[in-house]
């Protein structure tokens, strides 16, 4: 199996085929496949061409349904319906987000960690939003040319923001033209377990630091804390594995104690409301997998939280 550097270090960087940046793929790969499911709860238009101009061998197999193996083997078709439906459903609860806050008149909104999320195209937003994309330069700089490659023009104003979040990214996002004043809307989708513990608390004190009156914040925790994450890494990478993926980003996720972001984000003047994940599959239409086959989600919850 293919390994990428498992050992994270403060200054490690990466591109859309390596270490974090393949999670991202990854993640596209999932919303490619749920997006063409029968019944779909997303549409990503832009997932499977973007797979493809990274390259990756297995996720542009798959993306192009040249995985046999999925289809002839009972326990892998299920395993990828598990992963489809699960990044399908985290992906609709952001969706709903944005344009929530949307529909409240936010018009500034950030996505941090942006990777392949292409909702700076794909969404219906209101004229005059500002959407910022911040991720790593690599990142950005491939991102920016495969989508004019394709042709994609965004659906609001979009500005991508290249810096790592282990930087000073206010400063940055501040620089292309971000108010800290007016109301935002964030998200921090699938990012906080590739940070460290005390990234994970600067991250959310440099958002409420940017944050107007009226801003929204969306992400997810895991409450269970007595499961390490890099044995939840472990059994997400396996998963794939099953499938026959052979790249190994299972030394991607860190451990250690972190605070808990329902309570880190209250003692900030947050007001926080939280649903669990097993709710947003009932009320998306899709069964919850109650068995051992997902059990690191099991007690996922996600979070929206308001700045008065």
């Amino acid at each position: 199996m293919t390994s990428f550097d498992s050992q994270r270090s403060s200054g490690d960087t990466w591109d859309l085929a390596s270490s974090v940046g393949a999670t991202a793929t990854m993640v596209a790969a999932a919303r490619a496949v749920a997006s063409e499911q029968h019944n779909p709860i997303i549409e990503d238009e832009f997932a499977a061409p973007l797979v493809r101009a990274v390259g990756l061998d297995f996720f542009t197999r798959l993306v192009n349904g040249q995985v046999p193996e999925v289809t002839t083997d009972e326990s892998r078709a299920r395993d990828l319906q598990l992963m489809a439906d699960s990044i399908a459903v985290r992906t609709r609860f952001f969706d709903e987000f944005f344009l929530d806050a949307a529909r409240a008149g936010v018009r500034q909104s950030v996505i941090l960690a942006a990777g392949l999320d292409a909702r700076g195209y794909r969404l219906p937003w209101p004229r005059g939003t500002v959407v910022y994309e911040v991720d790593q330069p690599k990142v950005i700089e491939f991102k920016n040319s495969a989508m004019s490659a394709l042709g994609a023009t965004p659906s609001a104003h979009r500005k991508a923001v290249s810096i790592d979040l282990r930087d000073d990214w206010p400063a940055a996002l501040r620089r292309s033209g971000f108010e800290p004043t007016r109301a935002t809307a964030w998200s921090a989708e699938g990012l906080l377990m590739y940070l460290p513990p005390d990234a994970q608390d600067r991250l959310f004190d440099n958002i409420t630091a940017l944050s107007g009156p009226g801003s929204r914040l969306a992400t997810e925790f895991h409450p269970d804390s007595d499961v390490p994450m890099s044995q939840r890494a472990r059994a997400f990478n396996e998963r794939w594995a099953n499938l026959g993926c052979d790249i190994d980003l299972s030394g991607l996720f860190y451990d250690g104690e972190r605070s808990n972001v329902i309570d880190y984000l209250t003692g900030k003047g947050w007001q926080v409301s939280t649903r669990p994940r097993r709710e947003l599959y009932t009320g998306y239409g899709r069964v919850f997998p109650d068995g051992d086959e997902l059990a690191q989600l099991r007690n996922i919850v996600t979070i929206t939280a308001i700045r008065d």
